[in-house]
């Protein structure tokens, strides 16, 4: 009997599934967006485009983000201190990635209203 393909496959052996593991969530793709937009951007910035978001949960995104480096913080040396976000050369290479999500959207999201 032959198996089915399936049976051996591991979702998480997948590039899908690591490309998830990156932007998941609900403010990592807005905060690409955003950035991919209108770098560079401030933090109080990034929370106003946002709207609703608690400050250590934008906080804990963006040094998620940062980790994996598909953003950078850059702090100057001033008082108050400013720090601006911007896309690494890895996080501008998902731009077309994120360019197609909102092609898709603007194309469908009339489809069922």
């Amino acid at each position: 009997m032959d198996r089915n393909p399936i049976e051996e496959a591991r979702f998480s052996d997948t590039g899908y599934s690591y490309t998830l593991s990156l932007i998941s969530g609900k403010y990592k793709p807005v905060i690409l967006y955003c950035l991919m937009e209108y770098e560079p951007v401030r933090f109080n910035q990034m929370q106003r485009y946002l709207g609703r978001v608690a400050d250590k949960t934008l906080s804990q995104n963006l040094k998620e983000l940062e980790r994996d480096g598909l953003i950078r913080r850059k702090m100057y040396p001033e008082v108050p201190p400013r720090v601006e976000y911007s896309l690494t050369e890895r996080g501008s290479s998902l731009v077309r990635v994120l360019d197609r999500l909102c092609d898709w959207g603007l194309e469908h999201r009339n489809d069922l209203i």
